[in-house]
């Protein structure tokens, strides 16, 4: 014990010299390493990935629209049920793909027919089984119903090819007239 006991309160942590240089060394160290890490934190969000030669080009990539608008014209005409059966149905039904009735097969077509026209359209427009929905691609549902009727009447059926949707507003003045008659 020293002379003093006063002395030993005030005594710091440091009690020899090889605790004085481990302190005076880690006290330059550690702030050296943690001003690397983030300079290396705030500098890693803008790196491209590994094998992107051209990091706008990626960066377009990234953040490309989701969807896109497409303008067609309304007013174009429909095609018919073979048209639209070789851009279309044919991939599929000509050759049988994945359980697809054959075009022209009767026995293949027969139980679908006994469904009705509107449920084979329907079927068609929404997909069934192994077939992906028709709706919404280069045909519209009038045009697919075409297509419909086109290869079931291959296959003996007797079904009137649908006719284009009358447009809103036509046909509405006709009987406003002839009531003013």
């Amino acid at each position: 014990m020293s002379a003093n006991p006063h002395e030993e309160a005030h005594a710091g942590p440091i009690k020899n010299p090889k605790q004085l240089l481990i302190a005076v060394f880690l006290s330059f160290v550690i702030p050296v390493l943690v001003i690397i890490g983030l300079v290396m934190f705030v500098n890693s969000g803008s790196k491209p990935g590994p094998g992107a030669a051209n990091p706008e080009m990626a960066k377009a990539q990234r953040l490309q629209k989701v969807g896109q608008v497409e303008i067609r014209d309304a007013n174009r005409p429909l095609r018919g049920g073979e048209a639209v059966y070789n851009g279309q149905c044919a991939a599929c039904h000509a050759a049988g793909v994945a359980d697809a009735p054959k075009f022209g097969d009767t026995a293949a077509w027969g139980p679908r027919l006994a469904h009705g026209f509107e449920a084979m359209v329907e079927a068609a427009l929404k997909g069934k089984g192994a077939m992906a929905p028709q709706g919404g691609g280069d045909f519209n549902d009038t045009e697919i119903a075409r297509g419909v009727v086109f290869m079931a009447n291959a296959a003996g059926a007797k079904f009137d090819e649908p006719q284009a949707p009358a447009a809103e507003g036509e046909g509405e003045g006709e009987g406003e007239g002839e009531a003013a008659k």
